[in-house]
């Protein structure tokens, strides 16, 4: 910001040199298109991400399907449930035999995760099942897709204005190395004479 507020400044200033222009300019060319561009790369990013993930959605709700499941036996002792979708990782779960109609009509059984703390035989429960009654994981809901595509687009925003600022800072490297250079040349051409009296200075 100091160089763009100093370009404004420094456009009639004889003490002004060129690079310190070109630096200014560079830093306006870059706030520019963090504030323009990174914002639209956002928008476009989350808008296909949003797109693709409702899309998602419809098709894990059309595929999956909740069925009511039957305790047969509890296998061991309770497990806290790790799945990050739902929406509390501390009810306790219960690995148990059970058995449940698929959407086909076929009976299945096989050991899965209820919902229960304390499963006896015959209780019921609900589980994730696609059409031919295998377990699946529970679809994903809408409002979470939404959160996902808006991560989406922001992370996307920052990375683009990160981009454009590492590309700004590498050219302004590459300027200063440029201007160092031509220091080094211009105090070896001075170096032998400089300081000394009546060196013709």
């Amino acid at each position: 910001m100091r160089a763009i507020s100093g370009l404004w400044r420094w456009r009639h200033n004889p003490l002004c040199r060129a690079t310190d222009l070109a630096e200014a300019w560079l830093a306006l060319v870059a706030l520019l298109l963090v504030l323009l561009v990174a914002p639209v790369v956002g928008i476009l990013v989350g808008g296909a991400a949003e797109d693709a993930l409702q899309r998602s959605v419809r098709d894990q709700h059309e595929t999956r399907h909740l069925v009511g499941a039957f305790v047969i036996r509890r296998l061991d002792r309770s497990l806290r449930d790790t799945d990050p979708e739902t929406s509390s990782g501390r009810d306790l779960r219960s690995r148990v035999l059970a058995h449940w109609t698929a959407p086909d009509g076929t009976t299945r059984r096989g050991t899965v995760m209820a919902g229960l703390t304390d499963p006896r035989p015959g209780d019921r429960f609900a589980l994730w099942t696609d059409r031919q009654g295998r377990l699946v994981a529970r679809p994903l809901d809408s409002a979470t897709a939404t959160t996902h595509a808006v991560l989406a687009g922001f992370g996307a925003a920052l990375l683009t204005a990160g981009l454009f600022e590492a590309g700004r800072r590498l050219v302004l490297w590459r300027m200063v190395r440029r201007r160092y250079a031509r220091w080094d040349q211009a105090w070896d051409r001075a170096g032998p004479d400089w300081g000394r009296t009546g060196a013709g200075s």
